[in-house]
């Protein structure tokens, strides 16, 4: 972070320079308010994108240090969260983080999670995932309320989703080999963030 402050101040102190030469130059050509308000835009303009690049880059390192916490799949980052918590505690903490709660899209993505919470939360956990049918019973949505492109249910033995209006958020077992489960959202439950990464 230290690095960052310097190219701040470094940034600052030339965009000032250029300022302060910009308006002595206008003074003697011509002492316009216009000219001076002008700059005055053009050089809050450029503070606001020097802050807005800073805050990207602020994001991207906090993006990275999340993922080499955690493990890269697919173009997305995991990172595991063995700390039982409800549903909805678990997906305000992944989005606080700049991520959601882990959904997969394929069966090696599915694959990939379910080794992966075996590997850092537990082999006999299960995790939130980030799907529910809480809007219409039966209709299962991910985070961004889009339809599931993908469903592992557990379908032999539980014929899941089986728990009507009382389980509307969906899980992942470890041992039922990665099939999903749907549970009360009040139940506490590890869970597994994903961040997109490009």
């Amino acid at each position: 972070m230290e690095h960052v402050r310097r190219i701040r101040v470094v940034l600052c102190i030339l965009m000032l320079t250029q300022y302060t030469g910009q308006q002595t130059a206008e003074k003697r050509k011509n002492p316009k308010k216009d000219s001076i308000s002008a700059a005055i835009e053009e050089l809050k303009q450029q503070i606001q994108d020097i802050v807005d690049d800073l805050n990207l880059l602020k994001e991207q390192q906090s993006l990275q240090s999340m993922c080499l916490r955690g493990t890269k799949v697919l173009g997305k980052c995991f990172l595991a969260d063995p700390v039982k918590k409800t549903f909805h505690a678990a997906s305000d903490d992944c989005i606080a983080k700049g991520g959601s709660l882990s959904t997969p899209l394929t069966g090696d993505e599915n694959d990939h999670l379910y080794v992966y919470v075996r590997q850092s939360i537990s082999p006999e956990e299960p995790i939130w995932l980030g799907i529910n049918d809480m809007v219409t019973e039966g209709q299962w949505l991910d985070m961004s309320g889009s339809n599931l492109r993908f469903k592992n249910w557990e379908t032999e033995i539980t014929m899941q989703p089986d728990g009507g209006r009382s389980q509307n958020c969906g899980m992942l077992s470890t041992r039922s080999n990665g099939k999903w489960f749907d549970e009360n959202c009040r139940d506490e439950k590890a869970s597994v963030c994903e961040f997109n990464i490009v």
